[in-house]
């Protein structure tokens, strides 16, 4: 004989049946049906006003939610991620604060999940947990201008099939952005053209993080490139990442990546067009553009011009009386019992040389250590 199924609406049918015909008491008969008094009561009030409807489940969503979110703000968040497609709801919600604050704004949570509604966010894999390497490279930065990172963002081909090679220059301490600016080749004579214009219009920064690329570094002694040369001369100290380790420069990759999402996908049609198109990034990433790194402030609020000006002569290297000094020839070589080659970058140049033990020099450009002299086997090693 199968089983008798039955459902609780029929159960609280039964229960109600029972009830009418006055043979149990309420305690008795919730105790046969498995319920306890108050739910006995509850659906006998239920029957009483509703019929047997009453008996169905009710939804238990509740009534009223003090943390919906508003339509007015609702709509102004779509409407901003639409203008930026690229800001994350944190960056929605701060700039939407800022300008709005007449609006009752929801958690970024919330914001989030109405974005995923909308169809305005892509799902992304998890990230992994990244180690810092050991060796990455340490400059103290404690106030705007103590670190400047620059480098060319991967070139692409514009409308006219011109290639684009954008060099881009940030300060480190407020993420502000310097410049963008299209080049047509990588070569250090226009670089150098370029950051003399950003030298005049902010001032010189204590050192410059790039990468170890040319213009930038060469594979001459300490690395020198004759870009390089010239930021020592002005007292620029430049730091360079490790050979294949991009994400020591994290924080200049990552606007990158913003930079091509909302610069270059697709490209513009020729070299001016594509400069408007940096020129307006770069004004809206300074001065609206939340930062969480900033509390959500764009890097404006937070950057200042450097205290130290360009000069307009280049300093002349100032060195101890105990050093020898030699001059570097167009060949890239000093005179000692021989010619020793340090580097084509320091042609025309002086450099000093300490002597730390006997017959080993240290070899200085300004104050930077280039390297070691061994005068006995005429070896020059960084």
């Amino acid at each position: 004989m199968p089983w008798a199924e039955t459902s609780a609406v029929q159960e609280r049918i039964r229960f109600i049946k029972d009830y009418q015909s006055g043979l149990y008491h309420m305690t008795e008969l919730c105790a046969r049906f498995g319920v306890s008094r108050q739910s006995g009561y509850k659906w006998v009030d239920r029957y009483l006003e509703h019929g047997a409807s009453g008996l169905e489940d009710r939804s238990r969503a509740p009534h009223h939610c003090p943390h919906r979110m508003s339509p007015a703000a609702a709509r102004a968040i779509v409407a901003t991620r639409h203008r930026h497609p690229t800001w994350g709801p944190r960056k929605l919600l701060a700039w939407l604060a800022d300008r709005h604050p007449e609006l009752e704004l929801p958690s970024p949570g919330r914001a989030g999940a109405l974005l995923a509604r909308q169809g305005l966010v892509k799902p992304r894999k998890r990230p992994r947990r990244r180690w810092e390497h050991p060796g990455r490279p340490c400059f103290p930065v404690q106030a705007p201008n103590d670190l400047w990172t620059a480098d060319f963002k991967g070139q692409f081909r514009l409308g006219n099939r011109d290639y684009c090679y954008p060099l881009t220059v940030a300060d480190q301490h407020t993420r502000y952005l310097l410049g963008i600016q299209g080049m047509d080749a990588t070569d250090g004579y226009g670089v150098q053209g370029r950051f003399e214009r950003w030298f005049r219009e902010a001032g010189l920064p204590r050192a410059i993080q790039t990468d170890n690329g040319p213009p930038f570094a060469s594979r001459g002694i300490h690395g020198l490139s004759q870009l390089s040369v010239w930021w020592i001369e002005l007292g620029i100290q430049p730091v360079r990442i490790e050979p294949s380790h991009p994400e020591q420069n994290g924080a200049h990759e990552r606007m990158h990546r913003t930079l091509k999402a909302e610069t270059a996908r697709p490209p513009a049609p020729n070299q001016r067009a594509q400069q408007r198109r940096f020129d307006r990034f770069r004004k809206i990433y300074n001065e609206e553009r939340p930062h969480e790194a900033l509390c959500q402030k764009p890097p404006a609020s937070r950057w200042r011009p450097s205290p130290r000006p360009y000069p307009e002569r280049i300093p002349v290297p100032d060195y101890p009386e105990r050093f020898e000094i030699r001059w570097v020839s167009d060949a890239g070589t000093f005179c000692w019992t021989s010619p020793m080659f340090i580097g084509v970058a320091l042609a025309g140049k002086q450099v000093g040389l300490e002597e730390i033990d006997d017959g080993i020099w240290s070899v200085y450009f300004h104050n930077v250590l280039l390297g070691r002299f061994d005068e006995r086997s005429l070896t020059l090693y960084p």
